[in-house]
């Protein structure tokens, strides 16, 4: 694996590393895995399929300067702050699903050899003794897979809990106690600091190094004015008549948005934490100008939704409309 570096040091918007992300999965095909770490100021980003609304305290994050972005790759939001480590995975796998357990995976023998007994969730997260150090998400670009994460070195408790908005589901109380019973921190677990950790997992996992050149900076930067975009950050709100949430195993969170007229789905919009695995326009496009019914919902709605969106499968897709 290479590791792609900066010729400097200084900080950037986390919109720059996302940019970043695609620059690499689009212009450094020759290289077959690649990874990067950065490090950004007070931020919040949320999944491409959340409303921003629903996620964020916008309020919060204005009078704290906490940066907002919107990322390409499904999960949920997540606040992160100089004291956590993000990384980037990029790799010509197709398989999205396939690459993202095999980067979990790798990560998780990289923590084994700190002395640490991480292991994977069900989902997208990496846990120490039950709690969460690392989740992550992941999309398609390009005939490549780009996997992105958190790893929790130490964090702002405070602006963690006044950044982000938790469902009632998620998270039975706002108090730090309360969030601390969910996840961990690293720094409890080794003796290294940030600098040090952040040196292992590079020599750890790559073997060479590409170094960004200022011709490669200025595409980034051209590729980043999208994720800076008023309408990017904060999308169009679809219409909609009908609104059903739910929360299955395995999948994650699913809100249900769709505009009926005479019980015929004219719009459908689906939003939420899950992972995006195929093209959800095809899916959404084949429910427009169905019946609402069992019968005709059963027979427009593909068998293998996994397909689609990972783990989901057909009945509990079809009782988000019933």
């Amino acid at each position: 694996m290479i590791y792609i570096e900066l010729p400097n040091n200084q900080n950037r918007l986390l919109s720059f590393y996302l940019a970043m992300e695609e620059f690499v999965a689009r212009q450094l095909t020759n290289e077959n895995e690649c990874f990067f770490m950065w490090q950004v100021e007070p931020s919040v980003i949320f999944g491409r399929n959340q409303l921003i609304e629903n996620e964020v305290n916008i309020d919060y994050c204005k009078t704290h300067g906490i940066n907002m972005f919107r990322r390409k790759s499904g999960g949920g939001c997540v606040y992160a702050d100089m004291n956590n480590i993000m990384f980037s995975y990029i790799t010509s796998a197709d398989i999205v699903a396939f690459t993202f357990y095999k980067y979990i995976n790798r990560i998780i023998l990289a923590l084994n050899k700190l002395g640490i007994n991480a292991k994977a969730s069900s989902r997208n997260d990496i846990l120490i003794d039950g709690r969460k150090v690392s989740g992550n998400a992941f999309y398609h670009l390009n005939k490549r897979s780009i996997v992105h994460g958190t790893m929790l070195f130490d964090t702002d408790m405070n602006n963690m809990i006044g950044a982000i908005t938790p469902n009632s589901d998620k998270l039975e109380s706002k108090g730090v106690d309360s969030v601390r019973q969910h996840i961990t921190l690293l720094k409890d677990y080794i003796n290294l600091d940030i600098e040090e950790l952040k040196h292992f997992f590079r020599y750890e996992l790559c073997q060479d190094k590409y170094i960004l050149n200022d011709y490669d900076i200025e595409c980034i930067n051209n590729i980043e004015k999208e994720y800076l975009s008023d309408k990017f950050i904060f999308g169009n709100n679809p219409k909609y008549t009908k609104v059903t949430r739910r929360r299955f195993e395995g999948v994650g969170e699913i809100e249900l948005r769709c505009e009926i007229k005479n019980k015929i789905l004219k719009d459908v919009n689906l939003m939420g934490d899950f992972f995006v695995v195929g093209d959800l326009n095809d899916l959404v496009n084949k429910l427009k100008g169905i019946k609402l019914n069992h019968k005709d919902l059963s027979e427009a709605i593909p068998d293998k939704l996994s397909d689609y969106i990972l783990n989901l499968t057909k009945d509990d897709f079809i009782s988000l409309f019933l």
